[in-house]
């Protein structure tokens, strides 16, 4: 993890710096070290100590707290108290998903003959195979509410059907 650390008006001593990492270590352990970068900006108003928390994970998550206290480390425990929150619910929107996936998901959409539902063939009613032409079984098809027509092309003497498409127009199957 990169630490970007910011001092206005305060000067960053080893001290500060140890207290920092030992409150991003926590987050990072929680994330499972999937922290890409941190930065802290530490600003000093009078008595007042605020401490800036903003981390950046993976998949482009930021997570940021900003804290005032009297003293640094009260200060940094409030800021990353925010952070370890907003942590602890990305963790598990991240293990809920990973979850998802292993039951639902990629098992409904592994191919293979074990994972594919029984079919069922529903004979839907009977169908008349009429001799007719072209022309005649589009005007049967835009007289009625069917979205095919199955006939005996009366030239060829071959069955063929001729079916609405999505755009509108008619697509024709015929035998070779």
């Amino acid at each position: 993890m990169r630490l970007d650390i910011t001092g206005r008006h305060v000067e960053i001593t080893p001290g500060l710096q140890r207290l920092i990492e030992k409150r991003l270590a926590k987050v990072e352990r929680m994330l499972n070290d999937r922290v890409i970068s941190a930065t802290v900006v530490l600003t000093q108003e009078k008595y007042r100590r605020i401490t800036e928390l903003v981390i950046h994970a993976k998949a482009d998550h930021i997570l940021s707290g900003i804290a005032e206290a009297n003293t640094w480390p009260l200060s940094m425990r409030k800021a990353a108290a925010k952070i370890e929150s907003q942590a602890q619910k990305l963790k598990s929107r991240w293990t809920d998903e990973r979850h998802r996936e292993k039951t639902g998901k990629r098992a409904a959409a592994a191919p293979g003959p074990e994972n594919l539902p029984a079919r069922k063939i529903v004979r839907a009613r009977r169908y008349p195979v009429k001799p007719m032409s072209v022309e005649d079984a589009a005007l049967r098809l835009d007289s009625g509410h069917d979205t095919f027509v199955v006939y005996r092309n009366a030239d060829t003497d071959a069955v063929s059907i001729l079916y609405r498409r999505k755009d509108g127009h008619l697509g024709l199957i015929e035998p070779d």
